[in-house]
């Protein structure tokens, strides 16, 4: 047989670059802007083919969710788990959350997505499945600054003084005393760090 006249078979999309290319979509368009239809056309695949690899899209945002922030998942817990003080590794933990969202848009984007959506089953699957690891893990660290501080409330506002800092950077960039040096992880880093040690240790802000 000719060689020339043999077609070379498709490649077949792993499961992997599924995911890949769902989150990207996910990102860019959050739940409710993404169709299965829309996910096939991206991956180059029929939506039966889909189908075969995720039950439904609720399947397939989760998973594509878990995919995207498996690997910074893993990299920040180990900026969590090291010998140093908390304040170090807190320093050193929010530099490198900072730093992934100035890396990785798309990161920012999916996670602004997350927090939005009002599902509140696809919610408790991801604070269990997917995030529950790494705020179990800022929860202790926060326990470990301050025993009598509600851990709870310390770890959710250090998710936030980082989280919020560039989600409204679009509009901050126009608000009086803005400048790019307030973008560098470490600087952000240290300002926080700053801002919760002063918290944390000030009579004033004694109230228990």
């Amino acid at each position: 047989m000719n060689s020339q006249a043999i077609k070379a078979a498709p490649k077949r999309k792993t499961r992997e670059e599924i995911l890949g290319l769902s989150a990207d979509l996910f990102a860019r368009h959050g739940y409710d802007g993404v169709s299965m239809r829309d996910v096939a056309a991206a991956v180059g695949l029929t939506q039966a083919a889909l189908y075969y690899h995720f039950s439904d899209k609720d399947q397939l945002y989760l998973d594509a969710v878990a995919y995207d922030f498996r690997e910074k998942d893993d990299a920040l817990k180990d900026m969590l788990a090291s010998n140093s003080t908390p304040w170090v590794r807190l320093e050193r933990f929010v530099a490198g959350l900072a730093q992934m969202m100035v890396t990785d848009r798309d990161f920012l984007r999916l996670l602004h997505w997350v927090l939005l959506d009002s599902d509140e089953v696809r919610q408790s699957t991801l604070a269990k499945d997917v995030f529950g690891g790494m705020f179990v893990a800022v929860y202790d660290l926060a326990h470990e600054l301050d025993p009598n501080r509600d851990a709870h409330l310390l770890a959710m506002s250090i998710f936030g003084l980082v989280i919020f800092h560039f989600q409204a950077g679009a509009i901050r960039k126009f608000m009086p005393g803005y400048s790019p040096s307030q973008d560098n992880p470490e600087v952000l880093a240290r300002h926080i760090c700053d801002l919760l040690r002063w918290s944390l240790t000030s009579p004033s802000g004694d109230a228990h």
